[in-house]
């Protein structure tokens, strides 16, 4: 399994500033740490856009991502482990990441994807019990990734996070009742055409005249609830109609408007 790596500047942890000193003090603090200032421009830029710092000043921004390292991950290394204790929190800048859960008879069940704007890890009342899921990097990716400790005061001092983190994990249960609802109510070729018009836009990335998925045939079964020999025969039939074609871990959609209708279709 992959090791993370540590990319950037690597600022001083929470625990090593003073606890009354002001995020004011403390950005300027660090602004001493060559080249500082330009990486705390690009990570504004970077985050602003993105659901958890919704309506969240520049300033306040500034405070809540100066205490943020950030991390690199290279494809099926693991950012977070089933089992162990949850220390960190992590803010998805690019790239894709699933979150899994194993089974005694040594399989895994894939409860959701996560693109970039997307918090990782444990969040809420329960926040400091043991991760009860294995968080993989689909595709290679980079977090900004902050200590526990850190980021649950940030919480508290920024009402606006605390909004924003609840609106998120809201979005989350609502994408888990419609894949529930899709398994209960839908063919398999109507969940996986739902599925791809979904991931075209969640973690789909734009290469000449289509939208690749960085997944394979078996995790596109898993995410559907289906066998790996169901979805590579839906991918061979609308493969012949040029809407898609599938290679050994990745999909590529050539025509999402036909793959939408054929969605409804379905």
């Amino acid at each position: 399994m992959g090791q993370a790596a540590l990319v950037g500047v690597v600022f001083p942890s929470a625990d090593r500033v003073v606890r009354h000193v002001s995020a004011t003090s403390a950005i300027q603090d660090r602004a001493a740490v060559p080249g500082f200032n330009s990486i705390l421009k690009r990570r504004l830029d970077s985050v602003q856009r993105f659901e958890a710092f919704s309506e969240i000043s520049g300033s306040d921004c500034a405070a809540i991502l100066v205490d943020a390292q950030e991390m690199q991950f290279q494809r099926h290394s693991a950012i977070f482990s089933e089992g162990t204790p949850a220390t960190r929190v992590a803010l998805l800048l690019s790239g894709c990441m699933k979150i899994t859960q194993g089974r005694a008879q040594g399989q895994e069940v894939i409860l959701r994807l996560n693109g970039p704007g997307d918090l990782l890890g444990k969040l809420g009342s329960q926040a400091r019990a043991n991760h009860l899921y294995t968080t993989y990097a689909v595709q290679p990716s980079l977090a900004l990734v902050w200590e526990m400790d850190a980021f649950e005061r940030l919480v508290d001092r920024f009402p606006l996070l605390r909004r924003n983190i609840a609106s998120i994990l809201e979005r989350h249960l609502n994408e888990l009742e419609i894949r529930y609802r899709e398994v209960s109510t839908e063919k398999v070729s109507s969940r996986l055409s739902n599925l791809l018009v979904r991931l075209v836009s969640q973690v789909g990335r734009r290469i000449e005249d289509c939208v690749e998925i960085a997944l394979s045939r078996r995790e596109l079964a898993q995410l559907t609830g289906t066998t790996l020999f169901t979805v590579s025969r839906l991918l061979c039939q609308w493969e012949a109609l040029g809407i898609v074609s599938a290679r050994r871990e990745v999909v590529l959609v050539h025509d999402v408007p036909a793959l939408q209708e054929l969605s409804r279709e379905e």
